[in-house]
Formats: structure tokens, sequence, C-alpha cells
């Protein structure tokens, strides 16, 4: 088994330019989220989302990030778990500012 699909930074972009009903969803620490986010994002840490799914609708794909890409694998594959379609963003926000946004704030 090898777990979510990862979508790239630029696959993620032309998903959001298209308009398609997705759910982006930042599992960082607040501390995080506040030095870079993508708008539109809900916030979910990764520790609490057990508790916070019903935030979430199931009809709906969820696209997880984080700051490299790594917990949002692990949110990714606990969400697939329990039934959502889901992908994670491939090297994560890092990843975002490197390739789309270069004047946003990385740490």
């Amino acid at each position: 088994m090898s777990g979510p699909d990862e979508v790239t930074p630029g696959e993620l972009h032309a998903l959001i330019e298209a308009g398609d009903d997705l759910q982006l969803v930042d599992v960082r620490e607040t501390w995080e989220t506040e030095l870079a986010v993508l708008p539109g994002a809900l916030v979910l840490p990764l520790g609490r989302l057990p508790e916070l799914t019903e935030a979430l609708d199931p009809d709906r794909l969820v696209v997880t990030y984080c700051h490299h890409g790594i917990r949002s694998a692990q949110a990714a594959a606990y969400l697939e778990g329990i039934g959502f379609e889901v992908r994670h963003l491939a090297g994560g926000i890092d990843a975002w500012a490197e390739e789309l946004d270069p004047g946003m704030r990385r740490y």
C-alpha cells in the first residue's frame, strides 16, 4: 500500500485556479500559520485532527499541507483511512513558496 497521492505545487495551483471544489487543510501549528498560509485554508493542526474532522465535508476532495510534506502525508493517510478522498502537497508550503510564490515568507 503506497498511501495517499501527492499533488505538486503546480498541480494544486491549477486545481485552485480551475475552481475545483476542494478543501485545503493546513495541518501545521498555529504559530507556523502566522508566518505563511495559503488563502482559504482551514487550519487543523495534526495533533488535533481526529477531533476536528467534523469541519470537513466528506463529499469534497481534501488537500492537506504542512511545512515540508511529512505531517500532511500523515494527515492524508489518517483522513483516507476514515473515508475521505485526499491528496497531500508534495514538499509542503515550502515547495509552494519556492516554486510559485517567492515573496511568501519561508522558515
